[in-house]
């Protein structure tokens, strides 16, 4: 995600589990098997499948410094005097905290690609695909293992602190539970999409889809009040630049999907959310004038979403039927 501050929604979902809740890659593949009932695409199912393939990860540690939101690799603080060093702390990074960082378990990933399945997307294997506001590397090594190109886009130096370590990036091997085929490939870019040419070039053209979760959110983009910055998404483009970007980036036929989880409207007299308002930031006629063929427009995910949110435990931190809203927009770049 690009959001520089710790959201009271989205740490909601990435709450500590209670003492007795399996963690780590054991919590993942829990979460996968809760998720295989609600789920009829190959695609989906392949990437459920593909959870226990993620590699196990060593404790690692991190510089990072809470005021100025900023994070080194240890290699990196090294280098550095004591003064520039102030105010950094050095910060454990369990197996847990690497798979979900901020932002709650990377299997609701499944979502989006059920929705993708839905449209036609039959495997991962030969994908390439990019996750604008990526979050956590997990989903991006799982559909790796599954033979795909995995491209993910942040602004976040914590993360590039984090995924800095071989083997985060580069070449997947393929999980033997999917059969044979290919291996994939994580990238991860830091930077801002498409403001910067560098992260432009480096994300390319010809993919397949282009996802988004919980990142291109109206709230975030065109916020109904005036909010400290550092709750919102500043993309560095105006929305047509940013649209012509999403197009560009795929081949013919490639799918967009911008999917949006959010709790309730803030009640009156309460502080405005900007992360609870999830339509598209960007118009339909806005994207009919880029070129794309709408599927869907602000389409409602609740009842699915608040599934997921029973399947996942997240009924035991929040009320899913007042407090869990889905919602998402298809797009396809025509032949």
């Amino acid at each position: 995600m690009f959001v520089s501050m710790w959201l009271a929604f989205t740490l909601t979902l990435a709450a500590q589990a209670p003492p007795d809740a399996p963690t780590g890659l054991a919590r993942l593949e829990a979460d996968a098997v809760a998720m295989k009932p609600l789920v009829a695409t190959p695609l989906a199912r392949e990437f459920l499948a593909a959870v226990p393939c993620l590699p196990a990860i060593e404790t690692r540690t991190v510089f990072y410094n809470k005021k100025t939101r900023d994070a080194v690799t240890p290699e990196k603080a090294a280098t550095m005097s004591a003064g520039a060093l102030d105010g950094y702390e050095e910060t454990e990074i369990s197996e847990n905290f690497f798979y979900t960082t901020r932002y709650g378990t990377p299997v609701a990933f499944v979502r989006p690609l059920e929705i993708l399945g839905g449209a036609g997307v039959k495997s991962a294997d030969g994908l390439k695909m990019v996750d604008f506001g990526f979050g956590s590397i997990g989903q991006l090594h799982a559909l790796a293992s599954l033979g795909a190109s995995a491209v993910g886009i942040e602004v976040d130096p914590l993360l590039e602190a984090i995924y800095s370590r071989p083997g985060d990036t580069g070449t997947v091997a393929r999980c033997r539970a999917a059969g044979a085929g290919h291996d994939g490939r994580v990238s991860l870019v830091f930077g801002r999409f498409p403001a910067d040419d560098a992260t432009r070039d480096a994300v390319g053209e010809g993919c397949d889809v282009f996802i988004s979760k919980n990142t291109l959110k109206h709230g975030y983009i065109h916020p109904a009040q005036e909010v400290d910055p550092r709750m919102l998404v500043h993309l560095g483009v105006d929305d047509e630049t940013f649209v012509r970007a999403m197009f560009d980036v795929l081949k013919p036929g490639g799918f967009a999907l911008i999917y949006n989880l959010c709790p309730a409207p803030s009640k009156e007299g309460e502080a405005y959310k900007p992360w609870s308002d999830g339509r598209s930031p960007f118009t339909r006629a806005l994207y009919e004038k880029t070129g794309f063929k709408v599927l869907a427009f602000d389409a409602d995910d609740t009842d699915a979403a608040r599934a997921m949110g029973k399947a996942l435990g997240w009924n035991e931190q929040m009320n899913l039927e007042t407090d869990l809203f889905g919602t998402y927009t298809l797009l396809q770049r025509p032949l």
